[in-house]
């Protein structure tokens, strides 16, 4: 199932990018067998473990690390795996005796994944921080938000997600395809301060050649042009328009009914405000599904903006079967799509120590070494 059939990895428990980048990994068919604490109480995250979407696909095995027989259990699970994925601060693992060395000496092909904010070295590897820190020191978040006005946090997507648990998945992928070569493994050192400045790679050509340059706010692409923007509608919705190319723009400006000769040229700056208050005070008279049926057939590039709820029901991502329903909860469904390995989900997130021996048995310890496991572990399952 998936085109990662066969790859194990060790998923050590934590928040955000980490158990984003492991839901990746199982689903495209990775065996990721979760390492979890033996308590429920998850970094003073209150809630029941069935809603923690980003869980989904794995087995788990609740180990007390702060015990020697948890981390010998630990050492010998690493001794299977292709990868490890981990999200402690620098220097954490290794003070627990599961750092890439002490790993390496049990499996030496073995792929380490580490995602920190900061990266393993430099001045700030050791601080505290969030996606907003990092994203905030990448440059990200200084582009991003309307002009005159704070910048706007855009949720944690660039910094934990997109900066951060694909760049992991994507480093795990990479270094498996290079071990499976070289025989041997490597440490993937992901950053979210690294990852949230390499999304915004593209603005580093547009500041060279002089097409990015001003506050936030006055540029194409961050809401500066009016054809590039979010207009509210009578009933107190939005839609967006993205119509860039001339032909998108002429579309657009025919669709609201209104004559392209008496407006200001679409790229002159200087009368961007004249065509700014035309397009609202023109998207105002109407509602959000009026316009969003008025240019359903057309290239003008206006979309209704949607709530998570009801994008889950637009006939796009049905007929794309783009969510699933797991456990009664609705959630994207795995991407992107392959022609003849189809990804899928394994399950809902599991409990703590939920499906461990069966997972140790698919790992090749035997029934006595996966008893010695579970006994010397502190397994916490569901009784």
């Amino acid at each position: 199932m998936g085109p990662l059939s066969g790859l194990r990895i060790l998923e050590f428990e934590a928040i955000g990018p980490v158990p984003f980048a492991g839901m990746m990994l199982a689903d495209m068919g990775a065996d990721v067998l979760l390492v979890d604490r033996p308590t429920d109480a998850q970094l003073g995250i209150v809630g029941e473990r069935r809603t923690e979407v980003m869980f989904r696909g794995r087995r788990s095995i609740a180990l007390d690390l702060k015990r020697e027989g948890g981390v010998r259990s630990a050492l010998r699970m690493a001794e299977r795996a292709d990868a490890v994925l981990e999200g402690f601060r620098p220097g954490v693992m290794e003070r627990l005796g599961l750092g890439p060395e002490a790993m390496h000496a049990r499996n030496r092909r073995l792929v380490y994944g580490r995602m920190t904010g900061w990266g393993q070295d430099g001045p700030l590897a050791r601080r505290a921080g969030h996606d907003i820190n990092y994203i905030a020191l990448s440059g990200a978040l200084d582009a991003i938000g309307r002009a005159g006005a704070a910048p706007t946090p855009p949720l944690n997507l660039v910094g934990d997600f997109g900066g951060g648990g694909m760049l992991l998945a994507f480093g795990i992928a990479c270094a498996v395809i290079e071990a499976r070569a070289s025989g041997r493994g490597q440490v993937v050192d992901a950053a979210m301060l690294d990852g949230a400045a390499l999304l915004a790679t593209m603005f580093s050509g547009l500041r060279a050649a002089g097409q990015w340059s001003g506050p936030r706010g006055c540029n194409v692409l961050d809401s500066g042009a009016p054809w590039y923007d979010t207009y509210e509608t009578s009933d107190g919705r939005h839609v967006v328009v993205g119509a860039i190319e001339p032909k998108f723009y002429a579309e657009l400006i025919a669709g609201l009914g209104l004559d392209q000769d008496s407006l200001p040229a679409q790229h002159d700056r200087e009368g961007w405000p004249a065509l700014r208050k035309c397009l609202a005070e023109r998207f105002r008279t109407r509602s959000r599904d009026h316009w969003a049926a008025a240019f359903a057939d057309t290239d003008a590039c206006v979309s209704p903006v949607l709530t998570f709820a009801e994008s889950e029901l637009t006939p796009q991502r049905s007929t794309r079967a783009g969510t699933l329903h797991i456990g009664g909860i609705g959630q994207p469904a795995p991407a992107p799509r392959f022609s003849r390995t189809a990804p899928g989900v394994r399950g809902a997130p599991p409990e703590r120590g939920e499906g461990a021996a069966a997972a140790l048995a698919d790992w090749g310890f035997d029934e006595r070494e996966a008893a010695d496991l579970i006994g010397g572990a502190v397994v916490a399952g569901p009784r």
